[in-house]
């Protein structure tokens, strides 16, 4: 009997004539398309996983119970595609619903061109048809992860239901919404790792503008000069050796401006003459030999024409 293929529309679903399920994820890959990885959720009544356990990811491609397990990936005519396989007819009563979805590795699902998936019957040959397909597309364009479809029980049976949920917040946000306890050191360090790449990233951007508005010119260094070269100002010469090369490298050289020299006030006088032996002020006059008494300054004048000098002889004896 041939089976056809039911091509799905999202929020439809399909009756399961098997148990035993292999859900194909397919994409076309090529430049700048970011890596699909298929993981699967086992849930109970409340809509939640009952242990952490219940997750089935590339870290933990195999349920405990051997019943759901990821394949490896493979590339074929078509596309690349990473599976997964269930054994719905053996699974424990309290397993309500079994999660497919996708997550992408380095980029969003606008990046990820034919995105799908396909049911197959298991316990088929490798080219039977598909039970089902649906095409997954991103809503937002900001998806990094989402929820292809749901294998639930209805009844005696399992259905398949096409979803097309889509998560901004990546494996982690879809699996903590399930119940998944996610390693909080694991993903402080994963913030940590984002954060630092963002700042070094806003560092790289400041740094090239502040170029750019320094239109590209950088100063030579050089070493300390001089006190007295510290009080010259300095002006700025720009090399230009050409124009309209987009390469070219200019540099700012610094060209020594003189300052007029200032007003060099008198050294202070000393209160009164330096002790003998000292070395004596440049203006001071010289200082009389050792023993002899200071000289007089009297105001000069010409002398009266009647004055005489007294005799010589004693001045004190009467006659």
């Amino acid at each position: 009997m041939t089976v056809m293929t039911h091509a799905m529309l999202k929020g439809s679903n399909v009756p399961l004539d098997t148990a035993a399920v292999r859900a194909v994820l397919r994409w076309t890959p090529g430049s700048g398309v970011p890596d699909v990885d298929a993981s699967a959720l086992l849930l109970g009544p409340s809509g939640r996983v009952r242990s952490d356990e219940d997750f089935v990811f590339y870290n933990q491609p195999r349920h405990p119970s051997g019943l759901v397990r990821r394949l490896p990936k493979k590339r074929d005519s078509k596309g690349l595609t990473d599976t997964v396989e269930a054994d719905l007819g053996s699974l424990d009563p309290s397993v309500d619903r079994v999660v497919i979805a996708a997550s992408s590795d380095g980029g969003t699902f606008r990046s990820v061109s034919d995105l799908r998936i396909l049911l197959y019957d298991a316990t088929a040959g490798p080219d039977a048809e598909a039970l089902a397909l649906f095409s997954v597309t991103a809503e937002t364009g900001e998806e990094t992860a989402v929820i292809c479809g749901e294998l639930y029980r209805r009844g005696d049976g399992w259905k398949f239901r096409a979803v097309g949920q889509g998560y901004p917040t990546g494996l982690v946000g879809l699996a903590t919404d399930f119940g998944i306890s996610v390693d909080e050191d694991a993903q402080g360090a994963q913030d940590a790792a984002q954060e630092a790449a963002q700042a070094a990233s806003n560092a790289q951007s400041t740094q090239d503008g502040s170029q750019e508005a320094q239109g590209g010119f950088r100063e030579v260094p050089g070493g300390q000069g001089s006190p007295g070269e510290a009080q010259e100002a300095t002006a700025a010469t720009v090399a230009s050796p050409g124009a309209g090369d987009p390469d070219l490298d200019l540099t700012v050289a610094h060209t020594p401006v003189p300052v007029p020299p200032q007003p060099t006030a008198p050294p202070p006088m000393p209160d009164r003459a330096p002790a003998y032996g000292y070395p004596q002020p440049a203006n001071a006059a010289p200082a009389p030999a050792y023993g002899y008494p200071q000289p007089v300054t009297a105001p000069e004048q010409n002398p009266a024409p009647e004055f005489r000098m007294p005799p010589m002889g004693p001045q004190f004896v009467r006659p």
